[in-house]
């Protein structure tokens, strides 16, 4: 039977990376794909559904509203253009020129990361200007606090495995200067699990993506106060235009909200020891199971290669891995570890990057 990833020439791919946008996101439950079918069918006032997926966000959240946008990325420009802008027509519709209104967002130079496109490229998109303050790997209170001055709009944390983990002013710590200083600060909370959490440390806007932990379509939401919600709201009308959310994307996310409450929860690690074990037994590698770096309760394989022995290092052996449709976490390849993430990948597609893991370290590429 043919299909249109037949048609396109490009066939579903093994994904044992983790629920990345190279590799689209997630894939959805049929709860979640009734949903968007069942939007694609009609039409509706979107400036009505806007709203009420923003008190399905809160919801979500714990907060008073929420705003949905296309993806965390764009959830960052536009939280950073209502505290620029607010709900002013005039500012709004300047951006990203912020004329005289504060426009510098500090963030810990170790959480100036690149996550596909540069954070700072966000903060710009939406009028801000990136101050980056401390070091790569050592970032304090005070570093944020000698940073503040008339021309601050926001505080900027990243909670991200791809920020430095070590050394950084917690956000405690941010908030609090936040607090003192009266200046908004911004979470970057994109791959987070706990939707309740982030927005309890006192944060004032928290983007997620939907596409991520939530396993809704490719998609987005901040949370935090009404005020805030509607200024994020009113940039629809300015930067976020070009950003703007469909109905079968709103409905899906709708869905998958409802749905993430009884989803199942981490606990992978049994799992990937036995994924570990089988493993180990192959040429040049060497395997434990690892816990997330960034805290989050995921649990991954961790494969140690050793050149002589597998006769290519990790970069070259995720390449060819890629080359057969296996994607493998290859973050800290240069260091000699690839990863498997069990999340997207289902029972019969791991034993399928066993046997094409298998098939090239014994000469049998397939």
């Amino acid at each position: 039977m043919h299909t249109l990833h037949h048609d396109l020439g490009v066939p579903p791919a093994i994904n044992a990376s983790g629920k990345m946008t190279a590799l689209g996101g997630s894939v959805l439950g049929d709860g979640v794909i009734a949903a968007m079918s069942e939007a694609a069918r009609h039409h509706v006032v979107m400036d009505d559904l806007l709203r009420a997926v923003g008190r399905e966000i809160a919801r979500a959240t714990g907060t008073e509203d929420g705003c949905p946008t296309t993806g965390a990325a764009s959830g960052v420009a536009i939280a950073v253009a209502a505290v620029i802008a607010g709900t002013d027509l005039t500012r709004i519709e300047a951006l990203p020129d912020p004329g005289d209104a504060p426009c510098e967002v500090i963030l810990p130079r170790g959480h100036s990361v690149h996550f596909g496109a540069p954070i700072r490229q966000m903060i710009a998109l939406g009028g801000g200007r990136p101050v980056e303050v401390g070091s790569a790997n050592k970032t304090t209170a005070a570093h944020l606090e000698g940073a503040i001055g008339p021309r601050t709009a926001a505080l900027l944390y990243v909670q991200s495995h791809h920020a430095v983990q070590k050394g950084m002013v917690s956000l405690a710590e941010t908030v609090e200067v936040g607090r003192r200083h009266g200046i908004p600060v911004l979470v970057d909370a994109a791959a987070e699990e706990d939707l309740r959490h982030w927005p309890a440390t006192g944060a004032d806007l928290v983007i997620y993506s939907g596409g991520k932990a939530v396993g809704g379509p490719t998609s987005g939401m901040i949370c935090g106060s009404a005020a805030r919600m509607t200024a994020c709201r009113a940039q629809y009308g300015g930067i976020a235009r070009p950003m703007k959310v469909g109905k079968e994307t709103l409905f899906g996310l709708v869905q998958a909200l409802r749905e993430y409450g009884a989803a199942e929860p981490g606990g992978h690690g049994p799992r990937m020891e036995k994924l570990a074990a089988r493993l180990a037994a192959l040429p040049g590698i060497t395997t434990r199971v690892v816990a997330d770096e960034a805290g989050r309760d995921i649990h991954r394989t961790e494969i140690t290669v050793d050149p002589a022995a597998a006769g290519r290092d990790a970069t070259g052996l995720a390449a060819e891995l890629a080359a057969h449709g296996v994607h493998v976490r290859d973050h800290q390849s240069v260091t000699g570890r690839l990863f498997i993430d069990p999340r997207p990948l289902r029972p019969d597609e791991e034993e399928r990057l066993v046997n094409q893991l298998t098939a090239l370290l014994q000469g049998e590429a397939r």
